[in-house]
């Protein structure tokens, strides 16, 4: 997987809703839930997805917010893969 250049990155970010680049190489977002429970429901079927791919964001618990930050360490950077991630979990998120 080809790593992206700033240009196409800025592209693609605009796509996604609440997600923001951090230090160049990441994509971040933080998703809110009303319960415990659904947030970890959530990071169970988002987790089968990049094991599925085998993808791997890292995933935050803080009680109901979840953060997931998502990179490619092969390319050292962002490739179409994190972003096509980021919109599956947007999915899964509702």
């Amino acid at each position: 997987m080809e790593r992206l250049t700033e240009e196409q990155v800025l592209k693609e970010i605009e796509k996604l809703e609440g997600w923001f680049l951090q230090d160049e190489k990441w994509i971040v977002k933080k998703y809110r839930f009303k319960e415990y429970l659904d947030g970890i429901d959530f990071v169970s079927q988002i987790a089968k997805i990049s094991e599925d791919i085998q993808h791997h964001p890292l995933i935050s618990i803080d009680y109901k917010l979840v953060t997931v930050k998502l990179s490619s360490w092969q390319a050292k950077g962002l490739t179409d893969l994190d972003f096509k991630l980021a919109a599956d979990f947007d999915r899964v998120h509702g």
